[in-house]
């Protein structure tokens, strides 16, 4: 055979084919052709280091998507494992062969794999088989492996969904957006799409104008009956979410935004078009994970506004008594309010983040939900799905065998989720009798509930920067006053950690733009504060006048590097008492300390005692600047891990020295409730974990089901490992044993 000619056209053959499913089935149709072999097979390695198979000339086609071998089991896993070809005769006597059932494999008596590696990783293995035992010439083996050199390029474009929904035609993937698991009749959720809007003008202005504030009193009335619906028990965390809609819908930034629009002559789409999606640009340009989801609930509010508008709000009728299965690109909390509870089986979304709306309205009434899982275009009403919401797996058509296994799992998921709830006021304490301290983030007044009702212990980080963000100038000390106050008074009895604002980089003000050329860096933080001094002083102001007859605050400060930026904070502090006093406010002096988020301040800990009462490690930005990776850069966003080994030491050095200085200390950002990561952090001297208050509850069991000695001997091999997935791969041994619900499923 003509080697390139050959690889030439396989390839260009898979590359032309209209999707991956045609493009497995060109591979192994020319291999089979180019080679005169009876088998020719393609597996792909899944993201439970599975490789599955994908595509095959001559197993059984009842196999395709159903085969599946762990990794380094049979002669298909061990090539995958060991990174080398396999080539032998009477494959059946090799000790590693491992048979497939219902593939007919039993009967070849030639084998030959190869792997399809993409930067150094395993992503398949390419194998083919003859019925004479007669073994494969070191010319074929070689042309199989060009041939996978050049098809692990082509197969390493291929999405996760893809994979899952081309191949096997059963199961797609996303994101795990709510636990729980469920099955019920596919509902599909369609809205009119405000952002498809083009630009136009309007007749007349004053009757636009008129438009605006129907649609606006019509669409709060509805939303109100809406919460309505739900209240049945209604939790303040759901509570939460309704109020937050009705604040957006009242909010100037949107009401006199669109206005303003229509007086310069846009139609209400278009100016509602402008103004909302200005309004969720603001958020999704942001770094924070929980604010960048924000942009998500507002684009759903603005199309709910223009589906009203439209008048295109009439919800068809369910064609199933049965439990049902919500699934769109954008599955609103409209659609869920609309559905009775108890038979919403599960939510879908095509598109979405775990911090939306959706997903933490979908948790809060225990319904389980996938989110980004891509369009499924295929998807019929009525058609029977199942919902894996701890997973983020769907499974479309799912067999009686399936549906029992799951069904299993539904009802121990009960029994824990019962376990939990009892959990909600007890103390999170080790079995060794250490005690961890949990406590809630926040940033919308609309989300302060769930912390308490998930038994927070206090407040451990809220970010004042949102009221700032969503205006189009600042706020006042008294609008500012009022939000702290009533943070300040839910938490009354509790400890409020409140960071001053922390706006520039990835936080920009819509009023008050700022230019530069590397913004993580740049002018952001304490340094934006200091160098407007009299916004700063008002925030103090308005912090110390809330705070006023609680005794509970205590102010953050971001980003600081220098002693100097201290102490001109403290003088600040000074002077806004002093003034307040003058007034007749008499304050109490806050305790005050920093968020450790620059390398530089760890060594400096000694110097600042005299000036702060605890720190906060802010891990997030702690692990960006440790590894010096910008986790925006979608180049090598992929090395950011907050796992890795140098973040974990230099922690480990802030515990230290926090120790000896006698400074409590707290931690912020995605590793405190990282289940990984709390384990070392426990066992490293951590005793106060702040999280968003979802979190809460699973951190709780963990803490209590581990032992701090047990964690300690983790940590101390961990500290051995050479990079972040070896951490990863210690703490899920432990977290195996202790039988930790996201590891068991």
């Amino acid at each position: 055979m003509s080697v390139f000619s050959s690889l030439t056209r396989i390839v260009q053959t898979a590359v032309e084919a209209e999707s991956p499913a045609v493009q497995v089935n060109c591979i192994v149709d020319g291999i089979q052709q180019e080679m005169a072999v009876d088998v020719c097979s393609l597996y792909l390695r899944s993201e439970r280091d599975e490789l599955v198979l994908v595509a095959s000339h001559g197993l059984d086609v009842r196999a395709v998507g159903k085969a599946r071998l762990p990794a380094g089991r049979g002669l298909v896993g061990e090539v995958g494992a060991s990174l080398h070809p396999v080539n032998v005769v009477e494959p059946a006597a090799h000790p590693a062969f491992e048979l497939i059932p219902g593939s007919g494999e039993e009967q070849y008596h030639s084998f030959c794999a190869v792997p399809l590696v993409r930067r150094g990783a395993m992503i398949g293995v390419l194998a083919v088989q003859r019925l004479a035992p007669r073994a494969f010439s070191a010319e074929e083996e070689g042309f199989l492996v060009t041939l996978a050199a050049q098809l692990a390029l082509v197969v390493a474009n291929w999405d996760d969904w893809h994979l899952a929904a081309d191949f096997s035609a059963r199961t797609v993937t996303g994101l795990a957006g709510a636990p729980g698991i469920g099955v019920g009749a596919a509902r599909l959720c369609e809205v009119p799409d405000l952002f498809s809007v083009s630009e136009q003008a309007c007749a007349s202005i004053d009757d636009e104008l008129q438009s605006w504030r129907a649609l606006l009193a019509r669409v709060q009335a509805e939303v109100a009956a809406e919460r309505d619906a739900l209240d049945l028990g209604l939790s303040h965390e759901i509570a939460g979410i309704f109020n937050a809609y009705h604040m957006l819908l009242s909010d100037p930034v949107l009401t006199e935004g669109v206005a303003e629009g229509i007086r310069a002559g846009k139609s209400l789409p278009s100016a509602l078009r402008a103004t909302v999606q200005h309004f969720a640009d603001l958020f999704l340009a942001m770094d924070d994970p929980y604010l960048r989801a924000r942009h998500e609930d507002i684009r759903h509010l603005g199309n709910r506004l223009y589906a009203s508008l439209l008048q295109s709000t009439d919800t068809k009728p369910l064609q199933t008594d049965g439990p049902v299965v919500l699934v769109g690109a954008h599955v609103s909390v409209s659609d869920i309010a609309a559905i009775p509870a108890e038979k919403l089986a599960g939510v879908v979304c095509f598109h979405g983040s775990l911090l939306s709306h959706t997903a933490v309205l979908a948790s809060a009434l225990g319904i389980p939900a996938v989110m980004a899982v891509g369009e499924l275009k295929d998807v019929a009403e009525g058609e029977t799905m199942l919902v894996d919401g701890h997973t983020g797996k769907v499974v479309l058509h799912p067999d009686a065998l399936l549906c029992d296994e799951y069904e299993r799992l539904r009802t121990d998921e009960l029994a824990f989720n019962h376990q939990l709830a009892e959990l909600r006021d007890a103390p999170a304490i080790t079995r060794d009798g250490v005690r961890v301290e949990l406590f809630a983030n926040s940033g919308l007044t609309a989300d302060i509930m769930p912390g308490l009702i998930n038994g927070a212990e206090g407040l451990g980080l809220y970010r004042t920067e949102i009221p700032f963000m969503v205006r189009e100038t600042f706020p006042s000390e008294d609008e500012q006053c009022a939000l702290y106050s009533e943070v300040i008074a839910a938490y009354t009895d509790k400890p409020v950690y409140m960071r001053v604002l922390d706006v520039g980089s990835d936080k920009p003000l819509p009023y008050f733009p700022i230019s530069e050329e590397n913004p993580a860096l740049g002018w952001r933080g304490i340094r934006f504060c200091l160098d407007n001094s009299p916004l700063l002083l008002t925030q103090i102001r308005a912090m110390l006048r809330a705070g006023v007859g609680h005794g509970n605050l205590n102010i953050i400060l971001p980003m600081v590097s220098s002693f100097s930026e201290l102490r001109d904070f403290h003088v600040l502090v000074t002077e806004a008492m002093a003034q307040l006093e003058s007034e007749g406010v008499q304050t109490q002096r806050p305790r005050m300390g920093i968020m450790v988020e620059v390398p530089a301040a760890i060594s400096q800990l000694p110097k600042w005692r005299e000036l702060i009462d605890f720190v906060s490690i802010g891990s997030n930005d702690l692990s960006q600047y440790v590894l010096a990776v910008d986790r925006n850069n979608p180049r090598v966003a992929g090395r950011y891990d907050h796992l890795h080994p140098a973040v974990i030491a230099e922690i480990e050095r802030i515990v230290s020295i926090a120790g000896q200085l006698q400074l409590p200390v707290s931690l912020c950002g995605e590793l405190s409730s990282d289940p990984h990561a709390v384990i070392l952090m426990v066992a490293l001297g951590m005793r106060r974990l702040s999280m968003s208050a979802a979190r809460l509850p699973l951190v709780k069991w963990l803490l209590r089901a581990m032992d701090t000695r047990e964690a300690k001997r983790v940590y101390d091999e961990a500290l051995g490992a050479a990079d972040a997935d070896a951490v990863r791969a210690i703490t899920t041994t432990y977290l195996t044993r202790l039988e930790y619900p996201g590891v068991v499923h």
